[in-house]
């Protein structure tokens, strides 16, 4: 799969499933019950212990099924490395120009983190594919009709408090995709064991996502 291929398919899944978790194992759980519910596109956050050995199981694994992100990435060494390990794309919570060109360097897409719009702006000529918005919760949805009016040709996508009650209008103002953290990844539901109710969000994300685009 090459970065034109893992950009669309990060579009069409429409929902990056952000996993953070207390353990590896918790994390390989959770990433099956959200692929269970139809979220494919998958970030690993290097805030997961044993994160880059989770992302090299996940890629000889299931990299038929998914498509594979490395998060939480603030260097370009740490970039590397994921993308050795078999990580597609990378996301960063800033805008680290070394990060952005080591994953160009490697031909992995890279979804760099900003917040202002000289940050946006930044990210973008420096190569980001798609812009994370972060935090996005600190600004709401119009944040993006307001970017889209200097910028209407940089993807976006909102992550940080993106839940089941503002998909829709993040997607109505112009997000590409949403990153969804805890809101589906759900630390408490991971420590109870009760992998069904992550599956179940899963496909309510998805459900919106394809609604939303029938409508268009």
């Amino acid at each position: 799969m090459d970065k034109k291929q893992v950009i669309e398919a990060v579009e069409e899944c429409g929902i990056v499933a952000v996993i953070r978790a207390e353990s590896a194992d918790l994390a390989l759980k959770a990433v099956e019950a959200a692929m269970a519910g139809g979220v494919t596109a998958i970030e690993v956050t290097f805030t997961v212990p044993g994160a880059l050995e989770l992302i090299r199981t996940l890629a000889k694994e299931v990299s038929d099924e998914i498509v594979l992100g490395a998060g939480t990435v603030l260097d370009a060494q740490t970039a590397l490395n994921a993308i050795e390990a078999g990580a597609k794309f990378i996301v960063s919570p800033n805008t680290n120009v070394s990060t952005i060109e080591a994953a160009k360097s490697k031909g992995a897409a890279v979804f760099p983190g900003a917040f202002t719009p000289t940050e946006v702006i930044t990210a973008w000529q420096a190569g980001g594919d798609i812009i994370k918005i972060f935090p996005a919760n600190v600004v709401g949805p119009t944040y993006f009709k307001d970017l889209h009016g200097p910028f209407p040709e940089i993807p976006l996508m909102p992550t940080g408090g993106v839940d089941l009650s503002t998909a829709r209008t993040w997607l109505e103002h112009g997000a590409v995709a949403l990153g969804v953290g805890s809101a589906l990844i759900d630390k408490k539901l991971m420590n109870e064991g009760n992998f069904a109710e992550i599956t179940e969000r899963a496909r309510k994300f998805r459900e919106i996502i394809v609604q939303f685009r029938s409508q268009k």
